[in-house]
């Protein structure tokens, strides 16, 4: 395969390398504010909390937790949905030298525990109504002390009467019998270091930043550590690739949930990078919330999920027209496959530009991208990003680069890798192994293939390939031509046992509000499109698909439903 061979297809102005400044990560904040220290950094709302406010407010935060005993490379948990808060807590543990570890505040106690204890968890910060989930967790834990906060502490000052009055014993936001022995409230903890500077910790490119929890979809939840240079590097490559963004004038809304490393990093961190505005979105579920934040605030960059997208396609008050959604410009869409339909119709719907890109916990966040104003070619991941180095590598040895065309591993090589998985060097020895180059190189584990111009298209997840009477079916192919079915509003695919053919192919099927569609006519339809051994043979009507935080279906989770439905 031709080195770099996709660099000619790149958009004008975007750099093919680029030169990394040796700085930590919190110095994008530092730097907005600086440069604009008046401009709203987070919006919520209404409420607006300036860069020069978030600096100073973070740099308490660091001096407090310096004080409370965090050490350089000590990890601090984040447990909260989209907020001011989060980024305080995040920017604050940075500048006091310690790892964030962000989790998922829809976890159970014990999914808690398991990463909480793996990543030597003693400090959280945590949102009032998961306050219990923690305590309940805390036993089985290293967790010595939660800093709590409320929602409505961020809201401006009619919404958070309301919010008292209406909501926060309803939502579940108010904490009987006050915090327990131990715990501080964060209003309380900012208070006390109101005249607080930064802590004098020495934080170097190659300290710990992030520790990232894959989503657990492939198996037991891994710890993915990121150095600060990973992460800036990450920032500033996909900054580079919207070279026509206004520094300090942009509104990013953050509705991708910022514990999940694309938030973090493709929409909080790359926000700080331009000096943008970030408009909080804590529930993306609520698609009235995020429509009134797009109309209201003017939002011109969208990071979103295929789903989101779609979502807002098929809103019935955006059908009414009653959303002026022209402000947007930019939708990077990430985490699952985007169909060619929602992308079009948003794009129809908004007058912007939606390009699908492609990533992992492993290299936060973002490997590939699909121009800004070149071609996006349908199904594409798009082309690696500036000092990104691709390889597609055969099956079957692991080793053999493969030429254009050929399907095989997707490996990647650049400043945004990993250093490794936390507490697990066998697994870290299978994903980053050295080549016959001398480099090391990310086994990411997805199965793709490069065209003629530089594009790669992942075909589908290695441990997901179904294997119907010996031949080979990629879940994502068959998902692609199910979707494309007029009815048909969401689909997932994937093997499940068969006593004839070993596996056999199963679709589970969401039809569109108002419409009816029966398995004869879906198999019908395939049949025009797939070669018969692909064809489902098996059809279930859902409501919904089971899908993690960031809209992946889950597709081991649908086999192992099937499996208990259908005991052998």
């Amino acid at each position: 395969m031709d080195s770099k061979l996709w660099q000619k297809n790149y958009d004008k102005g975007v750099p093919t390398t680029i030169e990394y400044p040796k700085a930590p990560l919190f110095h994008f904040l530092e730097d907005a504010a600086r440069k604009y220290p008046d401009r709203a950094c987070t919006i919520f709302k209404g409420a607006v909390v300036t860069y020069k406010e978030m600096n100073e407010v973070t740099d308490r935060v660091a001096a407090a937790l310096v004080d409370m005993g965090v050490k350089k490379g000590d990890r601090v948990g984040i447990f909260m949905p989209n907020s001011p808060q989060f980024v305080m807590a995040y920017y604050g543990i940075l500048k006091a030298g310690g790892a964030v570890v962000a989790t998922n505040p829809l976890y159970t106690p014990p999914e808690i525990e398991h990463q909480a204890s793996d990543a030597g968890i003693e400090f959280m910060f945590v949102m009032t109504n998961f306050y219990e989930t923690i305590k309940k967790a805390q036993p089985k834990t290293k967790i010595k002390k939660l800093i709590v906060t409320n929602l409505k502490e961020s809201l401006p000052p009619i919404m958070r009467l309301l919010f008292t009055l209406l909501r926060e014993k309803k939502g579940g936001f108010r904490i009987e019998g006050g915090l327990r022995e131990g715990d501080e409230w964060f209003q309380d903890v900012l208070a006390k270091y109101g005249s607080a500077s930064k802590p004098n910790v020495e934080v170097d490119p190659d300290d710990t930043a992030l520790f990232q929890y894959s989503g657990g979809t492939t198996g037991v939840s891994k710890g993915a550590v990121a150095m600060h240079r990973n992460v800036v590097a990450n920032t500033l490559q996909i900054k580079s690739w919207m070279p026509g963004l206004e520094a300090g004038k942009e509104v990013v809304l953050m509705a991708i949930p910022l514990f999940h490393v694309y938030g973090m990093v493709a929409g909080m961190n790359f926000a700080m990078a331009n000096g943008a505005s970030m408009v909080m979105v804590p529930n993306p579920r609520d698609l009235k919330d995020v429509l009134d934040n797009i109309s209201k605030f003017k939002a011109t960059i969208f990071p979103g999920v295929p789903a989101l997208y779609n979502g807002i396609n098929n809103h019935p008050d955006v059908k009414a027209g009653k959303y002026n959604l022209s402000s947007i410009k930019a939708c990077i869409s990430g985490s699952a496959p985007l169909l060619r339909e929602t992308k079009e119709q948003f794009e129809k719907l908004t007058g912007g530009k939606v390009f699908e890109g492609y990533g992992l916990s492993e290299a936060p966040t973002a490997t590939h991208c699909n121009p800004l104003s070149g071609e996006n070619k349908t199904g594409s991941i798009g082309m690696p990003l500036p000092d990104v180095e691709v390889k597609i590598i055969s099956l079957d040895d692991g080793e053999t680069e493969l030429q254009q065309g050929e399907i095989g591993e997707i490996v990647i090589h650049g400043p945004q890798v990993m250093k490794g998985y936390h507490n697990m060097p066998t697994e870290t020895v299978n994903t980053l192994r050295q080549m016959a180059d001398g480099k090391t190189w990310l086994f990411t584990g997805d199965i793709a293939r490069v065209d003629e111009d530089g594009y790669f298209y992942i075909v589908d997840r290695k441990k997901e390939l179904i294997k119907p009477g010996g031949y080979q079916v990629w879940p994502r192919e068959v998902e692609e031509v199910v979707a494309a079915h007029p009815k048909v509003m969401d689909v997932g695919v994937a093997g499940i046992p068969d006593p004839y053919r070993g596996e056999t192919v199963k679709a589970w099927i969401v039809v569109k509000p108002g419409e009816t569609v029966t398995e004869e006519e879906l198999k019908a339809f395939c049949k025009e499109r797939l070669a018969a051994y692909k064809v489902p043979t098996h059809y279930e009507f859902r409501a919904e698909l089971p899908k993690t935080t960031v809209g992946k279906i889950l597709r081991r989770e649908l086999v192992r439903q099937h499996k208990e439905a259908n005991p052998s």
